[in-house]
């Protein structure tokens, strides 16, 4: 049974930071491990992905220059931290584990793998 289980979520003043992390266990092969976040009327976006194949480490252009993916391979765990926060980064976030290595954007518009539950994070003043 594969577990995916994120903490970190609150809120946090534009231009701070916040790092999420997540758990993954249960899982064989191949995957990639991904953050994913949703806002109210948009599509959802894959943020960050680590492939633990090491084919790569896949950003968001809009996001690459200010959040930063890694991982505690020992544990099984992923990071997302997030600098220089903006409002409109205020959104849920979903850590997701997908099987094989899929493209963390297919991996985000279609609802691949195992998801967790989401956590909101809050950009505000």
């Amino acid at each position: 049974v594969v577990h995916v289980v994120e903490v970190g979520g609150g809120s946090v003043q534009p231009g701070g930071s916040r790092t999420l992390s997540c758990t993954i266990s249960g899982f064989t092969g191949e995957y990639v491990m991904a953050w994913v976040r949703q806002t109210p009327g948009k599509e959802r976006e894959g943020l960050a992905g680590i492939y633990t194949s090491g084919i790569s480490t896949y950003y968001l252009t809009s996001i690459k220059d200010r959040f930063r993916i890694s991982r505690d391979s020992a544990n099984n765990i992923i990071y997302l931290k997030m600098n220089k926060l903006k409002p409109e980064d205020t959104a849920s976030y979903y850590c997701v584990a997908a099987p094989g290595n899929p493209e963390v954007r297919r991996v985000a518009a279609a609802r691949q793998g195992y998801w967790g539950q989401g956590m909101q994070v809050t950009v505000s003043s």
